[in-house]
């Protein structure tokens, strides 16, 4: 997609992409800083996704995503004390507290009404002021940039700066090192500012690697950008993913992307879900969900090739609520438990004879409601629901399959 050139036709006046030396200049500003997060193969994975995986768990970063390497970048940059300003749903407001509580810089962030509380927390105990404001991460942003109006504060973007983008590079740099084996990287998407240093530092070093991004299907503002040619900005979004929930990229990285990204793919909520799931379970990983898609492309089909495959995880900064939420989300998705309403004759006994043929069949019920009035049956007959544990969705079937030839009425609730 694009040539690898430093100039760009869509960056005007004194821009220009990301070099090489950028991001190696940032490595040394970053170096001491930011934690290391060697890059590890993952056999369990690997045998789900028939390739080998290996895993870049930028979860374990300081401030739990890769978000620091950036703003530390920037801040460190900026004359001692000047104020920094920045909006954020949470990832991006961690770094940019924490950058400037190390190089001595005061920080305001503006947050989201709506941004998860351990996020806003972890933002204040960095020492920043944070200030709710809008409903979505671009209104934050339109605050931050009105409070540095009269010049006396800088605002820190969160992707949409050379700074920024050459410290998210950095990444880059290490999985050369870390995973010479791989001939592919798989990076979330959201303003772009991570895949477009990833991918300029891997254009240098590694050219031959193929660097894929990944958006929410609710949020494909850089897929859509690109079909475009140009900067397209989306007035509604809808995923689960936070982190990468952004109307519009930049010209900037924009121009990353075409310049140097081989193909940007999009992952369903339910792809999502899945692949946090089996983080959890078989990587023994928290990871938020806009840090799961990278893994959620590659389970899902969406990343060619069977060569080895870097995912990257971007970040863990997930809700202990949401969290909740997106596991049970993710089992009904992947079949592990199926709900059936199960209609029986209103006569004693049948209640215990429909879980001992359950018990028979080797399942654990989860739940089990009786329900006998407002509901539209015969006098004669009861709807009992039941909630079950499955392996996955063949699993689910044949137990409907099941109960139907042992002459019961069962109807799947979705």
């Amino acid at each position: 997609m694009g040539t690898r050139a430093v100039e760009h036709p869509s960056l005007g006046g004194d821009q220009r992409l990301v070099t090489i030396e950028d991001i190696r200049a940032a490595r040394e500003r970053v170096a001491g800083v930011i934690r290391p997060t060697p890059a590890e193969p993952s056999e369990p994975l690997s045998e789900l996704a028939g390739r080998p995986i290996i895993l870049k768990p930028e979860q374990r970063q300081r401030t739990g995503s890769f978000k620091i390497r950036g703003a530390y970048n920037r801040i460190s940059r900026l004359p001692e004390g000047t104020p920094v300003v920045a909006g954020s749903a949470g990832n991006h407001a961690q770094g940019v507290a924490l950058a400037a509580k190390l190089t001595g810089h005061p920080a305001t962030i503006f947050m989201p009404v709506n941004a998860p509380l351990p996020k806003v927390e972890a933002t204040r105990n960095y020492g920043a002021t944070v200030r709710m404001s809008g409903q979505a991460v671009d209104d934050c942003i339109a605050s931050a940039k009105d409070l540095c109006q009269d010049g006396e504060a800088v605002f820190v973007p969160p992707f949409d700066d050379p700074l920024i983008v050459a410290g998210q590079g950095t990444i880059g740099l290490e999985l050369a090192e870390e995973a010479p084996e791989a001939g592919t990287v798989v990076v979330p998407v959201g303003g772009g500012g991570l895949i477009s240093g990833i991918a300029a530092a891997l254009a240098a070093v590694r050219p031959g690697v193929r660097v894929v991004g990944v958006e929410a299907a609710g949020a494909p503002t850089m897929v859509r950008s690109l079909e475009a040619g140009r900067v397209v900005r989306l007035e509604r979004l809808h995923t689960m993913a936070d982190g990468i929930a952004l109307k519009s990229p930049s010209p900037l990285t924009l121009a990353h992307v075409q310049a140097y990204v081989d193909e940007v793919a999009l992952v369903s909520e339910e792809e999502i879900s899945q692949a946090l799931l089996l983080l959890l379970e078989r990587a023994k990983a928290v990871v938020e969900p806009s840090g799961a898609t990278a893994l959620a492309a590659v389970l899902a089909g969406q990343v060619g090739g069977t060569g080895p495959v870097v995912v990257l995880l971007s970040g863990g900064n997930v809700d202990p609520l949401l969290l909740t939420k997106v596991i049970d989300h993710g089992l009904s998705a992947a079949g592990r438990y199926v709900a059936l309403r199960v209609v029986v004759d209103d006569t004693p006994g049948n209640l215990s004879a429909l879980t001992g043929e359950v018990a028979r069949l080797g399942l654990n019920v989860l739940s089990v409601e009786h329900h006998r009035s407002g509901l539209d049956l015969d006098l004669d007959k009861v709807e009992i629901r039941l909630t079950l544990e499955t392996r996955n969705a063949i699993h689910s079937s044949e137990i409907v399959a099941d109960l139907e030839r042992l002459g019961y009425q069962v109807e799947p609730i979705r």
